[in-house]
């Protein structure tokens, strides 16, 4: 499987090079060349299939030769190693959970993925690479986990400060190792922004790779969920509408890479919070990146979301074939706290504000009787304590996984530009 880059200016490339890259050399991110479905007899028989075998049915092609198929499925296996379950919340409305994992956010399965994938093909390599990623608040945490320990690779994590929760400052500052985090003066655009700017920098860039979701193999295994959700509701004989809280797109998109493998889905809806670039696009055509606003569902307060523009490819740049297919609404602070609640009083379910906010896109969408909408719980409520138990009457139990790090000292190094970043790379 060959890769291209979105910006149409660097050659084609393989898939071991896409990982280690992260970026072409023209700064576009890298897209797969070619999209084969999978059997409609696999589609059809999916529940006879282990969530193991279907993880590597889907992913199979994209990686190709590269690695082996013994090794690629114990990939899977050591990615794949939680539930996934879709919870009943409404009549019509399940919540996909995928906080399960070992940092309770849904980049578990990227993160795990990708780093087994880079530790694989650095196997043999003599010169340490470095990670360089940007969080706004759940890929630091996850990346940092994935990677721990991994040999020959070190992990530089940039975060805005003041931006993030506690407990994801804490996921991603305090593990030592081969992970360092730098705490930006800015916002998360700014963080994405210096990274960018690094991989185009010819001083340090021959051993820098990303773990954001530009990262194919960051974004790609985030398609298995979609099928792990279907397989559990497909014996309703409902037309699914997955409604992803959407920040950087690379969710959403894998799920719509799922859905050209073949996977049967109505429609798919991009909701976010009020950083709202591709809600405006949708609705008046003209794509227009601002700056992010803080939210209380900071892990989607990105103004230029990366991956939109590989959804774009995926509907060969036609909106109005996108809009055939994707939706896309944004909904304020407000709106999410009374979600919460509504959800709480109806269902007594614990919704955090990213899945609130999903919640939110599939009643603005609007259900028919032959739908089951699904919207996607992207983190324990544990990870945003303070606004969830500030808005419901409850007290949420903290988790194994967060009880290792929350009473961890915080390290971290200050940054305020990419000058900063550079010189900390070059030490």
């Amino acid at each position: 499987m060959n890769y291209y880059s979105l910006h149409h200016k660097s050659p084609k490339t393989t898939f071991k090079n896409a990982v280690i890259e992260g970026l072409a050399k023209d700064r576009g991110i890298y897209f797969p060349e070619s999209i084969t479905p999978l059997s409609k007899d696999f589609i059809d028989n999916i529940t006879d299939y282990s969530n193991h075998e279907i993880a590597y049915e889907a992913i199979k092609q994209f990686v190709g030769d590269e690695i082996p198929t013994e090794k690629l499925k114990e990939i899977i296996a050591n990615t794949v190693s939680f539930d996934f379950p879709v919870v009943k919340v409404d009549k019509n409305i399940g919540a996909l959970e995928l906080f399960h994992g070992p940092t309770m956010a849904f980049k578990d399965v990227g993160a795990k993925f990708m780093a087994q994938c880079l530790e694989y093909f650095n196997q043999d390599n003599d010169q340490e690479v470095t990670v360089l990623v940007a969080t706004s608040g759940d890929t630091g945490g996850a990346v940092a986990n994935g990677f721990l320990g991994a040999k020959g690779i070190k992990v530089v994590i940039l975060y805005p400060s003041g931006k993030v929760s506690d407990i994801q400052e804490k996921q991603l500052t305090t593990l030592g190792q081969n992970i360092t985090a730098l705490e930006v003066d800015g916002v998360f655009d700014d963080c994405q922004e210096m990274v960018k700017t690094a991989f185009l920098d010819e001083e340090i860039t021959r051993t820098l790779t990303s773990a954001n979701s530009i990262n194919v193999a960051r974004w790609l295994p985030q398609m298995f969920y979609f099928f792990f959700a279907y397989k559990q509701l497909k014996k309703l004989n409902k037309e699914i509408v997955f409604s992803v809280p959407s920040g950087n797109f690379g969710n959403i998109c894998a799920g719509i890479m799922a859905q050209k493998l073949g996977l049967p889905v109505k429609q798919f809806i991009a909701s976010t919070n009020v950083n709202d670039t591709v809600p405006n696009y949708m609705a008046k055509g003209v794509y227009t990146p601002k700056p992010s606003i803080a939210t209380i569902s900071n892990a989607m307060d990105v103004g230029n979301p990366s991956n939109f523009i590989r959804i774009q490819e995926l509907f060969n740049n036609s909106l109005e074939d996108l809009k055939k297919a994707f939706s896309s609404y944004s909904f304020s602070d407000d709106e999410t706290k009374d979600t919460m609640k509504m959800i709480y009083d109806t269902s007594n379910y614990v919704a955090d504000p990213h899945g609130a906010v999903g919640y939110l896109g599939l009643k603005k969408y609007g259900l028919t009787e032959n739908d089951y909408g699904v919207f996607l719980e992207t983190a324990h409520p544990v990870k945003f304590l303070d606004v969830v138990e500030e808005t419901l009457p409850v007290k949420v139990a903290i988790p194994e996984q967060i009880k290792k790090v929350i009473d961890k000292e915080k390290v971290a190094i200050k940054a305020s530009s990419y000058e900063d970043l550079k010189a900390f790379l070059l030490k």
